[in-house]
């Protein structure tokens, strides 16, 4: 195994069947025992590794020379057995990463897929499926109608809205922003409006778009993150009187720093009264809206006139699955439909779109399978339960940080986001010295505890970031994390 990792890792065994006497030799065909063997393997596998998971660190990698010394080698020109190399893929790739569905994975914005959800990619791989077009994909088409219109009813959309599933929130924003530029019939002098907590995924796709990077208005946010409205509206003003088009104003629903929640309401009044597409960034917090509580909270982006979600963020699913719903759904096809001759046999009339009309993809996996079949499963309540447990435990960490003498909450708790730092009662630390504490804190919890977080900036001010949305998450999980921060903290502060 590579050298220089945090901590190595067993795997387990794959034991190496004669391939010959199952027919594995026979070009890129395989004999039907021959693939039930591996697919058990790779199954036994990915159950084994589930278990140890709980008990490992939430982070393993390594220093790229010690991964190119194992990996980068020649392809060979005769095979090897198969289960050798699903052994190699075990032992010396794939656990070399983040493992974003630990419980104690706490950075960035996490992920822990269903074990349903994961059947579902490898079923839709091994039936391989292109949810291109209708005649290509009827019955997966279909399910992905079925499962955007799921969302639709969840996010109080009208019946006129229509979507598509996407590779994540930086698909579902470039083809928004399309759209957008379409509806506002293309102009040259374009700009687009975003707060400055927005995901840098606005910002590219407005310039892949063509808007010019110094058309794309940073609008300052207040003191709780939200975008500031006047500043927003003195923006628009000005830009109006020299001669530029405002085209979309983005929002956030669950900024991915802060988990901040913007104005939705007023920022709909206003892009309504000024006749500007109101995109609503919802990758993770998004699916909130299952909730009673996060209904309330989400409130107003129903007005909005497209949303971005990621179900593989906070519903529970495997990269990749992002989706984009706009309130009309002939907004996309107007933007993205183009006639091909190659194509021209699929159309099958307005009852049977082609996905490959309303986004940037033509070959498209079937990312909504995992969605259905992992609600069919075990019900939308027990997703409504599992979102509803990344809250109450965000909130009981901010309870635990006012709390504590060491530690200090930066801003109010938002959709599983817990912003907070090392800074002791009773001291008078200046914000300097207080950064490299903090630092340092980090960079301890990464190398010396299982858990993994992250940081961002509030204001100015370095801050330590729990992002709790995983599913097998306790709050035991959370406690003893915190636990070690601010051990790790009074020991900073207190060589």
């Amino acid at each position: 195994m590579p050298g220089d990792s945090k901590s190595s890792r067993g795997t387990p065994s794959v034991s190496t069947e004669s391939e010959k006497e199952l027919g594995a030799d026979n070009g890129l065909q395989m004999a039907p025992e021959l693939m039930l063997n591996l697919a058990r393997k790779a199954a036994d596998i990915l159950v084994e590794r589930n278990e140890r998971l709980p008990g490992e660190d939430a982070w393993e990698g390594d220093f790229r020379q010690g991964l190119e010394e194992e990996l980068l080698k020649d392809p060979p020109e005769d095979g090897r057995p198969a289960a050798e190399v699903l052994e190699q893929v075990a032992r010396e790739i794939l656990p070399f990463a983040t493992r974003l569905d630990h419980p104690r994975c706490f950075a960035f914005i996490p992920s822990s897929p269903t074990w349903p959800s994961v059947l579902a990619d490898f079923m839709a791989a091994g039936y391989n499926i292109n949810t291109v077009t209708w005649l290509v994909a009827s019955g997966p088409s279909q399910l992905e109608l079925v499962v955007i219109d799921w969302f639709r009813r969840w996010l109080d959309y009208p019946e006129s809205a229509g979507g598509l599933f996407t590779s994540g929130g930086a698909a579902a924003s470039l083809d928004a922003l399309v759209a957008a530029r379409e509806a506002a019939g293309h102009p040259e002098r374009a700009t687009v409006y975003m707060s400055d907590q927005s995901h840098s995924v606005l910002r590219r796709a407005a310039m892949i778009i063509g808007v010019r990077p110094e058309c794309i208005r940073m609008v300052p946010s207040d003191p709780c993150t939200r975008l500031d409205m006047e500043a927003l509206t003195r923006a628009v003003t000005e830009d109006r009187a020299a001669g530029f088009s405002p085209i979309a104003v983005c929002a956030n629903a669950g900024a991915a720093s802060t988990g901040a929640i913007d104005p939705l309401e007023a920022m709909a009044d206003f892009c309504e009264a000024e006749g500007i597409w109101l995109h609503v960034d919802a990758a993770y917090g998004g699916f909130a809206i299952v909730t009673e509580q996060g209904k309330g909270l989400l409130h107003g982006i129903e007005r909005a006139d497209s949303i971005g979600l990621d179900a593989h963020k906070w519903f529970f699913q495997p990269y990749e699955a992002g989706c984009l719903l706009v309130k009309d759904g002939r907004t996309l096809e107007h933007a993205f439909e183009v006639h091909h001759d190659v194509l021209q046999d699929t159309i099958w009339g307005a009852d049977h779109p082609n996905f490959a009309d309303r986004g940037l993809q033509l070959s498209r996996s079937l990312r909504a399978l995992k969605v259905w079949m992992s609600v069919q499963t075990f019900g939308l309540g027990a997703f409504r339960r599992a979102v509803l447990k990344g809250m109450e435990l965000a909130d009981r960490a901010e309870a635990y940080v006012r709390e504590s003498p060491t530690l200090e909450i930066l801003t109010p708790v938002s959709l599983g986001i817990v912003c907070f730092r090392i800074n002791p009662t009773g001291t008078d630390l200046d914000e300097k010295v207080l950064e490299e504490i903090n630092r340092n804190v980090l960079a301890r919890v990464f190398w010396e505890d299982r858990a993994l977080m992250s940081s961002t900036l509030v204001g100015k001010m370095f801050s330590l970031r729990l992002c709790i949305l995983n599913h097998t998450t306790t709050w035991n999980d959370v406690r003893e994390t915190l636990e070690a921060t601010e051990r790790f903290g009074q020991e900073a502060v207190s060589p």
